[in-house]
């Protein structure tokens, strides 16, 4: 499943940081504008204790998590749509991803230069979505020119992508991101082929100093974060990149100590993983052998060949039927042959949407 996030944010705000933390891939990182030129990719494993605990009921002679992209961009500055601090090829690399994943600066630290020389999340945040609205609507205008001549001469399809364009272009005149225009069902496919950047679904990383981690109730940029997010429907993770990076270092068994001795539960990190996870419409169904407890990853609404072809192609040509049972029910059961005993697992067919959480078993013949 070859779905990246792209981790973007003004330069000096915690993003090579946080992507060195989450996957450890070293990513350059110093205290001035455009350290990252050219875009670092990581492959990051998705954090799930379900794996965990289907690991400790089966014991398999191996465990393999479901994994995918975090893509770190360089940062943007303003002018970036005209190619202002290698604003173009920037803009290139965010194209090529399916999500973001926006840093927001909300800690004060004299050491640590502002490119705009003042802390304002909010700031930030627009300098980013103007340049990336001004980008897509470069895109629109140059694509509704041609599209109008083919309306005016009633050609169908010409026509429908007319009455898409012309609401892009309103909503970008009023600086407003693709994403929030309301489109039916069959217009966001049109949408989703023009592959603009403000179309591409969002969340918020706020980026918080050591000390306010575990109560960023006094800090107001973070609740600015907060309010303009909810505005437009997007998730906020409050992250402390300079501890994360620490965390990363550990291993399993320190790593649990050092969350415990901060009083957090989970790290800002897991957080940020799963939130980019689902933000991307994903989801995990499990197969659990002797050989092989594995996740694997699926898009939400895929049914059951298509998932099988997740694991191998021959899986899906040759699909017979599935036996499925749901995480729960397996783990309330304590085992598959229980399970089974108990009415628990079932055959379906090629129509069965497969589910987050199910522990699958394909019957193929090829």
């Amino acid at each position: 499943m070859a779905l990246t996030t792209g981790i973007v944010g003004l330069p000096n705000v915690g993003k090579s940081t946080l992507f060195n933390a989450i996957t450890q891939a070293g990513a350059e990182s110093a205290n001035y504008p455009f350290c990252t030129i050219d875009p670092n990719v990581g492959i990051v494993e998705v954090p799930d204790p379900r794996l965990d605990k289907l690991t400790e009921m089966v014991t398999p002679d191996k465990t393999v998590p479901t994994a995918f992209e975090f893509t770190d961009i360089a940062g943007i500055v303003e002018g970036a749509s005209k190619g202002e601090g290698l604003g173009n090829k920037f803009l290139s690399h965010i194209r090529q991803v399916d999500a973001i994943s926006h840093v927001v600066r909300c800690f004060n630290d004299d050491n640590i230069t502002h490119v705009s020389g003042s802390v304002d999340p909010i700031r930030d945040i627009e300098v980013i979505n103007l340049e990336l609205i001004l980008a897509d609507m470069e895109a629109v205008d140059k694509r509704i020119g041609k599209v109008e001549k083919l309306a005016r001469q009633k050609d169908k399809d010409a026509v429908v992508e007319y009455e898409i364009l012309s609401k892009l272009r309103d909503a970008f005149e009023e600086e407003k991101p693709a994403r929030s225009v309301e489109f039916t069902t069959d217009q966001q496919k049109i949408v989703k082929g023009l592959h603009l950047l403000t179309w591409k679904p969002v969340l918020y990383a706020a980026n918080v100093s050591e000390d306010e981690l575990l109560d960023v109730s006094g800090n107001p940029n973070v609740k600015k974060v907060m309010d303009f997010a909810k505005e437009e429907n997007s998730e906020v993770i409050v992250v402390c990149a300079k501890i994360e990076s620490e965390i990363a270092e550990l291993d399993g068994d320190e790593k649990e100590e050092f969350l415990q001795d901060l009083g957090i539960e989970e790290s800002g990190l897991d957080q940020l993983i799963k939130a980019a996870y689902n933000l991307l419409g994903l989801e995990t169904y499990f197969t659990a052998g002797k050989q092989e407890v594995r996740a694997w990853t699926i898009l939400h609404g895929t049914k059951a060949p298509q998932a099988a072809g997740v694991i191998h192609t021959d899986f899906e040509r040759g699909f017979i039927r599935a036996e499925v049972v749901s995480y729960e029910d397996l783990v309330n059961a304590g085992s598959m042959s229980t399970a089974k005993e108990n009415g628990k697992v079932r055959l379906e067919g090629k129509e069965y949407v497969v589910k987050d959480g199910d522990v699958v078993h394909f019957r193929f013949n090829v």
